[in-house]
């Protein structure tokens, strides 16, 4: 793929896996469970379209990676926000000229409470090692009426959580751990219902496993909802929300 200049040092484990390089996520135990770097550079397949389908207005991508779905959304004229902490994501995202900013989703994200969609796709439940407290935080992003879009595990894992890191193989270490997790389809109603969410479908498609969990409320009208925030003018309209640092670009 080529150097991405990201005006910091070296790489990480993830971020050598998004320049196009074997990474693995390790696990506490033993387990070793290659990352999908292919998946996250190719076009759509294998169930995306289940999730670009029903995104019916401004969605943010919470870890976006280089930007795969949010590119794919606005070829559709959906407005969408990327969101991911990775530099080397954030830089790959913009190439493809999906709007970005460079952040932890626990941090204050632009158009809090007016986004009509949040995908958390590629196994991004798991962020955090407590995914009822990570849709908790999503819910506060949505506008009433919006939904998180979920990829989920096969059923019959239920809801897993562990230590991990990530490796690289050869000569370089792994990274440090941090907390993950995994929801399978079967664990679904259960974490939909303890972080306040109606969990309106589980399907499987393409080998993958999705689903939709709504906030409670009346969907909003345009005018309410975060289109302006994907646009170039954003970072000028206070509505948005501070996107600060100087680190980010629209």
């Amino acid at each position: 793929m080529g150097t991405v200049a990201v005006g910091r040092g070296a790489v990480n484990g993830f971020e050598t896996g998004l320049l196009g390089d074997r990474a693995w996520l390790e696990v506490a135990g033993g387990a070793r469970i290659a990352l999908p770097a292919e998946r996250w550079h190719a076009a759509p397949a294998d169930g995306d379209e289940l999730l670009l389908g029903a995104c019916t207005g401004p969605t943010v991508d919470i870890g976006c990676g280089p930007g795969r779905l949010g590119a794919a959304l606005g070829e559709l004229g959906v407005p969408v926000l990327g969101v991911d902490s990775s530099p080397v994501a954030v830089e790959l995202a913009r190439r493809r000229g999906v709007p970005v900013v460079q952040r932890n989703v626990f941090e204050r994200l632009p158009a809090e409470g007016r986004w009509r969609h949040a995908l958390l796709a590629d196994g991004n439940i798991g962020i955090g090692g407590d995914p009822v407290g990570l849709l908790h935080r999503v819910a506060r992003l949505l506008a009433p009426g919006g939904s998180a879009l979920v990829e989920l595990d096969p059923p019959g894992g239920g809801l897993r959580r562990s230590r991990a890191r990530i490796s690289t193989g050869g000569e370089s270490a792994p990274g440090a751990w941090f907390d993950w997790a995994w929801v399978a389809a079967d664990a679904a109603p259960e974490v939909a219902s303890d972080a306040g969410l109606r969990l309106d479908w589980v399907v499987g498609r393409g080998g993958r496993w999705f689903a939709e969990l709504r906030k409670p409320g009346d969907a909003p009208s345009t005018t309410e909802d975060a289109t302006e925030c994907t646009a170039g003018q954003a970072t000028e309209d206070p509505a948005c929300g501070p996107v600060g640092g100087g680190q980010e670009r629209w």
